[in-house]
């Protein structure tokens, strides 16, 4: 009786065995959810800084796009100048700095050529703070730069980047765009943003020297 009893106790536990019946304990359970969060919270924090870097790296090409646009054709038109003058206001009432003031200011007349009749005029627009080109052959204004804070843009120096206050032959145009904000993708330029600070500086000089 008691070997007839006993068998199907062994053969319980063998099947048991067979079947692989096994458990996990609490703190199994514990450390294998605590490796899953952070290899989630490690994915999750890469895409974060993932995305980041592509919004930081959008705003550098943006940036250095909108200098290109910016000074592009006005490099052209500087070099290929005849008579160039610094003044304000605009391409219909334009009014050139006299001879022996400041030569400095936020409009810049262009000629191409010894007549007087044809012109270009880049001048920064202050109902939407803007720098705009026109000319006489296509007299409605284009939009060069936008989002600008400085007024003073153009500037008339000498080689060592000191301002003059006259019209010399030899004299260097400087450039200078200040930017509050910057487009494609919209970013702020000041505390908070991508840059505490943007703008865009060149100096330019006549080829032909008379």
């Amino acid at each position: 009786m008691l070997n007839a009893m006993k068998l199907p106790l062994a053969f319980n536990c063998r099947r048991e065995h067979r079947l692989g019946v096994h458990a996990f304990t609490l703190a199994e359970i514990q450390v294998s959810m605590a490796v899953i969060m952070l290899v989630i919270g490690g994915v999750i924090s890469s895409h974060v800084f993932g995305l980041k870097l592509n919004e930081a790296t959008r705003a550098k090409v943006s940036a250095s796009d909108a200098a290109r646009n910016a000074i592009g054709r006005l490099v052209n038109d500087v070099r290929s100048a005849k008579i160039i003058q610094i003044g304000g206001g605009s391409f219909a009432a334009f009014t050139p700095v006299a001879d022996g003031s400041i030569q400095q200011g936020s409009a810049i007349r262009i000629y191409p050529t010894t007549n007087t009749s044809s012109y270009t005029v880049y001048y920064r627009d202050s109902t939407d703070s803007c720098l705009k080109r026109a000319e006489t052959a296509a007299t409605t204004p284009r939009k060069i730069a936008e989002f600008l804070t400085n007024t003073v843009l153009f500037t008339s120096e000498n080689f060592g980047g000191i301002v003059l206050t006259g019209n010399e032959n030899n004299r260097v145009i400087g450039v200078d765009l200040q930017f509050y904000q910057i487009r494609y993708p919209i970013t702020t330029v000041g505390p908070g943003g991508y840059f505490d600070y943007y703008q865009v500086r060149t100096k330019i000089t006549r080829r032909a020297l008379e």
